[in-house]
């Protein structure tokens, strides 16, 4: 049977697997979120080519994104699918910060945990997980956010059995983790894009790559895969 390993053992053999992770985009929280929306489903690099042409050619304020042509954010938005969509979220966005937050969502995201929560999950596509993700890389809360690819792999090693609920996973492993967890930013922020990492290269919800695995001798899932 595997025996759980710390979160400190896991995070050293992914940091000597895949370095030092790269720094979030940007710490402001109404820039983190329009990162989360100015792409959809695009990968690192296509996300990343979209939010800079948005930073170049239209600007990260609300006032500027309202203002922007429809053409303009169509085709910044055509790097991921659903473009159409997309163009019109990121108006709604720059609405929200405008009419719920006069503009200054930053000051939202330093209010209380749970009042700062609430107030991220206002915008369209951000859930309780991206409300935490966005409050932790701008900052303002020390919390181990987790993402579809880093609770995959801490769900895999042992610490929370599998749901149908994503949800009611969440919870549980963050439950199962807390413990270990640090209050460091800069840490949890380590943490969080590690475990990314890994569930996008080799703890993938397809075909994961137990072989090669640094984690596999520990890991509850890995133990029993083939190959």
């Amino acid at each position: 049977m595997a025996c759980l390993p710390s979160l400190a053992t896991v995070l050293t053999a992914l940091r000597k697997l895949y370095g030092k992770p790269e720094a979030p985009p940007t710490h402001d929280p109404f820039e983190l979120i329009l990162y989360e929306n100015v792409a959809y489903l695009a990968n690192d690099a296509r996300r990343a080519e979209a939010f800079a042409i948005l930073r170049n050619r239209v600007g990260l304020s609300p006032e500027k994104i309202l203002q922007a042509p429809r053409e303009v954010l169509l085709e910044i938005t055509r790097r991921g699918i659903s473009a159409e969509e997309m163009a019109e979220r990121l108006r709604e966005i720059a609405s929200i910060a405008l009419e719920d937050f006069g503009g200054d969502v930053g000051a939202a995201a330093r209010r209380a945990p749970k009042e700062a929560i609430r107030a991220m999950k206002r915008f369209p596509s951000i859930g309780e997980p991206g409300a935490e993700k966005v409050l932790l890389f701008s900052g303002n809360l020390p919390v181990l956010a987790l993402d579809s690819n880093g609770l995959r792999v801490l769900t895999r090693l042992g610490y929370a059995r599998e749901e149908n609920d994503y949800s009611k996973q969440y919870r549980a492993v963050r439950k199962a983790v807390d413990p270990e967890v640090r209050q460091d930013i800069g840490w949890l922020i380590e943490a969080h894009q590690l475990l990314r990492r890994h569930g996008q290269e080799l703890c993938k919800r397809s075909h994961p790559r137990c072989d090669v695995c640094p984690l596999r001798p520990n890991c509850a899932y890995g133990r029993t895969a083939s190959g």
